[in-house]
């Protein structure tokens, strides 16, 4: 409770000054209903809002508020103080609101009051002041625009009592006169306000009422009167009893006051007053005394007329007669009718003949009226709350022709066709507000809509996704919030001039296509069941401007981040981002704001995932392609493939057999043109680095006397491998054939695998010679080294010869004699 009355004392504080709500770096102090007797010492120096109401404070001092430079708003409302010192404000220059209200203050002079220069909102009403002459001190509140007045005691008003304050254009003066005893003709008239309000003083001063009433209708625009009361006993009536009655002896009844002095007053208001905006608040009479009142009212300047908080105590038929004159607005709220019985035509014969454009009627609990007869003035007409209207209100009405605005807020409707109809012949009917009701539609149907709205709220019902079929045509504000809506049906055909849709808070699993409505520019779709936005609905969101998708269940995936791009990528203003937008799936990401979700595009798109796949594959392929071209990466590649068959087949052979019958590692075949290369790379290469070979030359192993012949197929027999050295030259040497033709030979009779060729230089298969068609085969078939004339390559050449023809052999002192004794 105190905290309620905490937060309704800081909304009046920000109203009455003008002032903005606190901000988050407004500091507020609430110490209301602490049983405070004094006033805290500790109360931090940078305090802007300062709450101590309903407490036992009984004493202000001086030094209290002297440290709080920066106090704007302070609340010391029903306390029970008595004194407070002079100038006890004079550190807080800032302070803007005083709420001194239901204290026990007899002073009305308030030296407290000096130096308060800023002050804008001061509350002195309900204190026990003997009269209330300002003192001086109000002259100087220059900045002054409410002032709350009134005593407990019994009270005089005169005319000097208010002059302080008469060169001060207040904006609202509020005055407690319940226990006035004497009032000097004009006393009020010397306020200069925009609004005044009086609580009246007791019906039995008749004279003294008549006379304050006359002064009030004559100070402002704005007048409002509480306490009108001239049926005391009705709040002691039982709820079927009039209490101008007399009935049985057991229910003994005072007959209710005559209520002359007051329908006298407002007699006023015909010549003599410049009221135009006129409100009684706390009524307790009968209806005639109100009709009376009434036409009154009527005949003057009146415009608007506020009726609040009333109680009827008899209802007995009264002529109003209709007036010429039209009220632009007329508004009752809370009435209390107490007879069970009467007559409920007494009630529409009144609503029937008044004239005035706006019309508000709430919290009756009653019919109040019917369908009124042609010429009257409606053009709002607003009956919330009043529970008893249902669907067979204004059915087949044809005189409001002039209606524009129908509110029928929180009644009895419950048949959204019934609705419909109610309004097919409102030919002007703009907007309809029949929410918060019990609206259903059981059935998909044609619904008879005036042609004339464009606004219709439908929200807080129970609608739904079949409302979309009996909706009027040339609605440009719909709103379906808080109803039982899945989706939106694919077809409309009949919703084009919709602007703002408000479908927030039903079960809707996706938002609705914009296509479907093509000039709509508002959106709001919070609080619903949707996950994944589509990018379709997106697209189709052409005019879209402001977008309100706040609190719904998002899964953040891929398929999210359109949406999250919106904000950067569109116009559209989305209310509540990014604090009111959540991931909710899945549960690792469940809290995390939309705008820190994050995902590569890589991630969410196949095709760019497949094209960066294929232009990795490209660029390798590319690179491989001038690794290939400047680096010759082939050959190194079929250069190591060689050399790693060549061991392998090394360590499947066995070298202890193989070295019982051979003497030399490799004989070599090769033109003598070539004996240059022959004997400055290949023989130094093989015989004296590394693992030393031996290598079987023609030139120095031939033994002399055996034909040459016979020498060539013992070098072979007796050589592991024949190395022939391939070139053009080679192709021109006769020997080198006969050389070829029996290694060859021997291969396949042994059925090995000795041969090794080497291709000095290119050989075009065009050059070689027919008769060399055993050396096209053999390049044909079997794999020869290339020599390279890149040195760099050509340390691997021999690595790869050498592995070759690398065995072990152990010759005998014979044969390493023999194979020497050319040398």
């Amino acid at each position: 409770m105190v905290n309620i009355l905490s937060s309704v004392w800081i909304l009046i504080f920000k109203t009455c000054c003008s002032l903005c709500f606190p901000t988050e770096n407004d500091v507020v102090v609430n110490n209301s209903s602490s049983s405070l007797s004094t006033v805290p010492k500790d109360l931090p120096s940078l305090t802007q809002i300062l709450d101590l109401s309903q407490n036992n404070i009984t004493e202000i001092h001086m030094q209290d508020f002297a440290s709080l430079h920066q106090l704007e708003s302070l609340n010391l409302s029903s306390n029970k103080i008595r004194n407070l010192a002079t100038a006890s404000f004079r550190s807080n220059q800032k302070l803007k609101y005083l709420d001194l209200s239901k204290n026990e203050i007899s002073n009305i002079e308030c030296h407290f009051l000096l130096n308060v220069i800023s002050l804008k909102y001061l509350d002195i009403s309900n204190n026990n002041f003997f009269s209330l002459t300002l003192g001086k001190a109000f002259s100087f509140l220059e900045d002054l625009e409410y002032l709350g007045l009134g005593s407990r005691k019994a009270i005089k008003l005169q005319k000097n009592d208010f002059k302080e304050i008469s060169g001060i254009q207040l904006q609202e003066v509020s005055i407690g006169l319940e226990t006035l005893l004497e009032y000097d003709p004009g006393s009020l008239q010397v306020l200069r306000t925009t609004k005044l309000q009086i609580a009246l003083p007791s019906i039995k001063h008749t004279d003294l009422l008549e006379r304050v009433m006359y002064d009030a209708f004559n100070v402002s625009h704005a007048l409002e009167l509480l306490n009108i009361e001239c049926c005391q006993d009705c709040n002691q009536i039982s709820v079927n009893i009039d209490c101008c009655q007399y009935y049985s002896q057991r229910l003994t009844r005072k007959r209710c006051q005559d209520c002359y002095h007051y329908i006298n007053s407002f007699k006023i208001l015909e010549k003599f007053s410049k009221v135009t905006n006129l409100s009684l608040q706390h009524l307790k009479l009968n209806w005639k005394t109100f009709t009376s009142v009434s036409k009154y009212i009527w005949a003057s300047k009146v415009k608007n007329f506020n009726v609040f908080n009333m109680t009827v105590c008899e209802v007995t038929d009264s002529q109003f007669e209709r007036s010429e004159r039209t009220l632009k607005t007329f508004v009752i709220r809370q009435i209390n009718i107490l007879p069970f019985y009467f007559s409920q035509s007494i009630i529409y014969d009144f609503f029937n003949v008044i004239k005035v454009e706006n019309l508000t009627i709430c919290e009756s609990g009653m019919m109040v009226m019917i369908c009124p007869s042609k010429g009257n003035t409606y053009k709002l007409i607003d009956l919330s709350d009043n529970s008893v209207i249902s669907n067979f209100f204004l059915q087949d009405c044809q005189t409001l022709n002039l209606l524009e605005t129908l509110i029928l807020q929180r009644n009895k409707f419950d048949q959204l066709f019934k609705v419909s109809n109610m309004t097919k012949h409102m030919k002007s009917l703009k907007y309809l507000d029949v929410s918060q009701n019990q609206l259903i539609l059981d059935e998909s149907r044609v619904c008879p809509w005036t042609d004339s709205l464009i606004k219709l709220n439908l929200s807080s019902n129970r609608l739904t996704n079949l409302v979309f079929t009996c909706l009027p045509s040339n609605l440009e504000i719909l709103d379906l919030q808080k109803n039982e809506i899945e989706s939106v049906p694919k077809t409309l055909n009949n919703l084009n001039m919709l602007k703002e849709l408000y479908l927030g808070a039903n079960n809707l699993a996706n938002p609705p296509d914009c296509s479907k409505f093509i000039n709509l520019e508002i959106l709001f779709v919070e609080a619903n069941a949707f996950h994944e936005p589509s990018s379709s609905f997106l697209q189709s969101c052409q005019r879209l401007t402001v977008l309100n998708a706040a609190s719904n269940p998002f899964t953040c995936t891929c398929n999210l981040r359109d949406f999250i791009k919106m904000k950067e990528n569109t116009h559209i203003e989305i209310i509540g981002w990014p604090k009111s937008y959540c991931c909710a799936y899945p549960d690792s990401l469940k809290g995390t704001l939309l705008k820190d979700f994050h995902l590569s595009e890589v991630t969410c798109s196949t095709t760019l995932l497949l094209l960066i796949v294929l232009g990795s594959m490209s660029a390798l392929t590319i690179v491989i392609g001038l690794m290939c071209h400047f680096l010759d990466l082939p050959w190194y590649l079929r250069m190591t493939w060689q050399w790693t068959q060549m061991k392998r087949r090394a360590m499947k052979t066995d070298s202890h057999q193989l070295s019982e019958n051979l003497v030399y590692h490799a004989f070599v075949s090769y033109s003598q043109h070539d004996s240059s290369w022959v004997k400055g790379q290949l023989l130094p290469n093989l015989e004296e680095r590394g693992s030393p070979l031996r290598i079987c030359l023609h030139e120095r192993n031939f033994i002399p006397g055996k034909g040459i012949i016979e020498n060539i197929i013992n070098c072979i027999e007796k050589s592991y491998k024949s190395i022939f050295v391939l070139s053009p030259n080679f192709i021109q040497s006769e020997w080198c054939h006969y050389e070829l033709y029996f290694a060859q030979h021997h291969v396949l009779s042994e059925q090995s695998d000795n041969l090794i060729l080497i291709v000095l230089e290119p050989i075009p298969q065009y050059l070689i010679p027919s008769k060399y068609y055993k050396l096209k085969s053999l390049m044909a078939k079997k794999t020869y080294l290339e020599w390279p004339s890149d040195k760099n390559k050509q340390r691997l050449f021999w690595a790869n010869l050498q592995a070759t023809i690398g065995i072990n052999l152990t010759a005998t002192s014979e044969d390493f004699s023999y194979v020497n004794t050319d040398q």
